[in-house]
């Protein structure tokens, strides 16, 4: 049997190859921090300014260095070593999070720079993502990749879970505690990466042209299954992502303080840190295509469900199915994304994929704050969760090959056994 055609390892298989535990360490440090600075740096701006609308301007900046620098992002992960990114990104975001520690130290009272750190936070993301998600497969075997992305997921959901918690309970000691330790996460992350051997990857050997960095969005568009999967998550968490409203939430309509917000952002994650656990032990097998499917569906009736709830404690549990319904569409969004894709157009491939992500996410962060101060928070996160629903059901006729996918790897000749090692 060829790795990755029909057998599915479970349980901490990737966790035999040293540079995958060095890569998830780095991965989960950094997300714990990029989650923390995420709820202060929310809290803050809504602290500062009192508007749904500054809250979604933050998303937005967050979001328009992917789209901008698309091109070349996906570019340099395909001919650049890929480490050497990550290095620099994180090393980046660790500057941001000292800049914020002054920002807090001096007690500023104006947004703009706020704004300008966002940016440069999310240009660092940029970066960093296609040449995160182009690096993984090469870390592991061929028949450990969904296996490998379980986890990955986990460590990010992980984070997703203690970041905010921690972000909250810190705030209350000040932004100053909190961005301070943000400031040392990343660079323990940073540790973690140099430590990591680079894999030898594989570098087109065409020269750059307009027709090379668009080759992406070429491979992307010729594939219905992974458009299908990309542009479904774009477009579901898009309508129905409600996080940006969250500190709303939390200080208006639940009167809770900075420990609430905390609480509300973690749920989703906890939501999906479980979810992650049991795909990692119990991989996903036959008829993934409706699963997704499936998953997106219910991720739009936990979101209105979300948006009606009286209470925080009636909340947390719509919050919980809303992160482990989207989990199930992560994985298989990924999945198929990195195991159908050649790895030489990875790092291309990866950062249009990062677009759609960022879009979802960013960029619905500031849909979700312009609609909720059009119409008001409760009917903005209604809305946006009867949308997702609306996107599940045109996809699926739109998409016929994702919703009839069986397995997750089909073509596992497409998929490059794990290369020697490179130190340089």
């Amino acid at each position: 049997m060829k790795p990755g055609a029909g057998s599915r390892p479970g349980g901490w298989a990737a966790f035999a190859d040293r540079n995958f535990a060095l890569f998830w360490g780095a991965r989960c440090l950094g997300g714990i921090a990029l989650q923390m600075q995420t709820v202060a740096v929310g809290w803050l701006v809504y602290s500062l300014s009192h508007s749904a609308f500054a809250l979604g301007m933050i998303g937005l900046m967050g979001f328009l260095p992917s789209v901008a620098l698309a091109l070349v992002t996906g570019h340099l992960a395909d001919v650049i070593n890929r480490r050497v990114i990550l290095l620099v990104s994180y090393g980046l975001m660790a500057g941001c999070a000292v800049t914020l520690i002054g920002f807090t130290a001096l007690r500023i009272t104006v947004t703009w720079p706020l704004y300008v750190l966002a940016l440069l936070v999310g240009s660092a993301r940029a970066f960093a993502n296609p040449a995160s998600q182009a690096l993984l497969p090469n870390l592991v075997r061929a028949d450990h990749l969904g296996n490998a992305v379980a986890l990955s997921s986990t460590a990010w959901q992980l984070a997703s879970v203690a970041g905010p918690a921690l972000g909250g309970v810190l705030y209350a000691f000040g932004g100053t505690a909190v961005f301070g330790a943000v400031a040392g996460l990343f660079l323990a992350s940073l540790l973690f990466l140099a430590l990591l051997q680079t894999p030898r990857q594989q570098v087109p050997r065409s020269q750059t042209t307009w027709r090379t960095l668009v080759a992406g969005i070429h491979f992307i568009w010729a594939r219905p299954v992974i458009f299908g999967a990309i542009s479904l998550d774009l477009f579901a968490v898009l309508f129905g992502g409600a996080t940006a409203l969250l500190p709303i939430y939390a200080r208006d309509l639940y009167h809770a303080g900075p420990w609430g917000l905390g609480l509300l952002r973690s749920m989703p994650a906890l939501g999906a840190l479980t979810t992650a656990g049991i795909i990692a032990h119990r991989p996903l097998g036959r008829r993934t295509g409706l699963r997704m499917f499936q998953a997106v569906a219910t991720f739009g009736l936990a979101t209105i469900g979300f948006g009606l709830s009286p209470s925080l404690v009636l909340a947390l549990p719509f919050l919980f199915i809303l992160g482990a319904s989207d989990m199930v569409s992560v994985v298989i969004r990924q999945t198929l994304v990195q195991a159908d894709t050649p790895d030489a157009m990875r790092g291309r491939v990866a950062a249009v994929n990062s677009v759609f992500i960022g879009a979802s996410n960013e960029l619905g962060e500031f849909e979700s704050g312009t609609v909720a101060a059009l119409i008001g928070t409760v009917p903005s996160v209604v809305a946006g969760g009867i949308g997702t629903l609306l996107v599940v059901g045109l996809w699926m006729a739109w998409f016929p090959e994702l919703r009839r996918r069986d397995r997750l790897v089909e073509t596992a000749e497409i998929l490059v056994p794990k290369p020697a090692t490179d130190e340089g």
